[in-house]
């Protein structure tokens, strides 16, 4: 009707623009805090929604539960799909067989053990405490992602742990939705199949999705590097959309077709990397932030005391049994299993699946939610700071293992360099021309030739032809230079020197 103020308006959109990028702000500074200190960034983001929130200053009041769990949920795809790009398939391969046995029985062990601590040491019924038990046993694939990267260990332990967080939280998911829905499954073997059942369409599916998406993109030339990234992710996104319709895992479709997709050698992969990448901390950002909204710091105090003895169980009793049960067939050395033991790091995914049961009206959700985020904050501030001095004192990591260079591979920033590229082509008067007539300006050089499909690295003497592509690194002070006396040599050969640095000069020297 004319004359009503729509909901959002230019001046509601100024202020939430203003609050998002401070927000944004002040979280990618806290990234540096929690990289100096181990701690998992997510703590830090929990806590700016605190603050944020109706008992901290900014006095927000959110209780939406569908709405964090939507948001959740689609956060969640973006985090998977970024995790399954930077898993290297040399290190999983090895332990694929030993990931997915923890994934899966590892969580089963974990759900029963952590279950029966809840019901028999805090009193929680059967269904309150098999919904915990399920929430609390999946390893957090941002926090295991953001922590493992930076700590040099063992490729057998970090291929393990990277793809058991990203393998478990397909089952989880089925479990919490199960006990949410009718509590306690009368006929175990029914709940068993159906798991079974959606992991197997989930991963058909991904696998399938991600096969297609890499080979088209490998064959399919887009016109613009930038549209590359955005294909990987619609590619990743349409892998989970068509799990979940097909009634099987999204979750594990997403991981599995991401994983595809970083192992294909796309295109422009460093510029799509680095997108996957940036999309990865904004979804961090919001949901943890959101998940800080929610909760309401005064109604915690009656559940520390219960959400510390649960945690007292998943961690020094439910996780460590899930490890030695799972891994015994594959005689993984007891220093190993001690540290993947301790390393089973909990974030947001426990938080976002304990609304569940606050969405579907389940008695006593609030409290449910309530001592999964105590739990979460808790056990993670122990866990992710001491992981690195536990690595040392099992002596792991030592025997020349390296972490993550984290290579860039264009454009060069750290060097504070550029990747040039020049075809010469038939009317280009370099043809003929040797690779030390180019006299490139200090700086600058030729470091790779590509001639019929075939790269070497040339000689001073190595003589340029029609059809080689040349590919010339110069720092960023010669950049220029170096492209003009690329383009004066294009123009005028070997005589270039004499026609000066445009190749079309009045005949001075450079």
């Amino acid at each position: 009707m004319q004359g009503e103020e729509p909901p959002l308006n230019v001046h509601h959109l100024n202020q939430l623009l203003l609050v998002c990028s401070v927000v944004l702000l002040v979280a990618v500074a806290a990234v540096r805090i929690s990289s100096r200190s181990g701690l998992p960034s997510l703590l830090v983001y929990l806590g700016i929604g605190v603050v944020m929130g109706q008992d901290g200053l900014g006095h927000v009041s959110f209780n939406s539960a569908a709405l964090t769990q939507v948001i959740g949920y689609a956060a969640l795809v973006v985090i998977l799909a970024e995790g399954g790009l930077g898993t290297k398939w040399k290190e999983i391969r090895p332990v694929l067989a030993s990931a997915s046995v923890l994934a899966l029985v590892g969580v089963g062990i974990s759900v029963g053990v952590t279950a029966a601590g809840a019901h028999y040491l805090v009193g929680l019924d059967w269904r309150t405490a098999l919904i915990i038990g399920a929430v609390v046993s999946s390893t957090d694939a941002a926090a295991v992602f953001s922590v493992l990267r930076r700590i040099p260990l063992p490729a057998r332990v970090t291929g393990t742990l990277e793809a058991e967080s990203g393998f478990n939280d397909a089952p989880v998911v089925i479990l919490v939705v199960a006990f949410a829905a009718t509590g306690p499954v009368e006929h175990w073997y029914v709940l068993v199949g159906e798991i079974a059942l959606e992991l197997a369409i989930g991963a058909a599916l991904g696998l399938a999705v991600g096969w297609f998406g890499s080979w088209g993109l490998r064959h399919v030339a887009l016109p613009a590097s930038g549209l590359y990234p955005i294909a990987v992710m619609a590619i990743a996104v349409t892998a989970y959309a068509a799990g979940a319709l097909a009634h099987g895992s999204g979750f594990l479709a997403v991981y599995l077709a991401s994983m595809m997709l970083g192992n294909a050698r796309l295109p422009h992969w460093p510029a799509t990397r680095g997108f996957a990448e940036g999309l990865g901390w904004i979804a961090q950002i919001g949901m943890f932030v959101l998940l800080g909204l929610l909760v309401t710091p005064h109604e915690l105090g009656d559940d520390v005391w219960p959400a510390l003895v649960i945690g007292l169980v998943l961690t020094m009793v439910a996780r460590p049994l899930s490890v030695v049960a799972s891994l015994a067939p594959f005689r993984v050395p007891w220093s190993e299993q001690a540290l993947m033991s301790w390393a089973g790091l909990r974030g947001a995914v426990p938080i976002i699946l304990a609304t569940i049961p606050m969405v579907t009206g389940v008695g006593g959700s609030r409290r449910i939610f309530n001592i999964v985020f105590v739990l979460v904050v808790v056990y993670t501030l122990v866990q992710g700071p001491t992981l690195p001095w536990l690595a040392r004192k099992l002596r792991l990591g030592e025997q020349g293992e390296a972490s993550d260079l984290g290579i860039e591979s264009a454009p060069l920033e750290r060097l504070r360099g550029h990747l040039l590229s020049l075809v010469i082509t038939e009317g280009s008067r370099m043809h003929g021309v040797e690779v030390s007539e180019l006299r490139m300006p200090p700086g600058a050089a030729v470091t790779l030739v590509v001639r019929e499909e075939k790269s070497f690295v040339p000689l001073p003497t190595t003589v340029l032809r029609h059809g080689d592509e040349l590919l010339v690194v110069a720092t960023d002070p010669v950049r220029d230079a170096a492209e003009r006396r690329l383009r004066a040599v294009t123009q005028g050969g070997k005589l270039a020197d004499w026609l000066g640095a445009s190749g079309a000069g009045t005949g001075g020297s450079r």
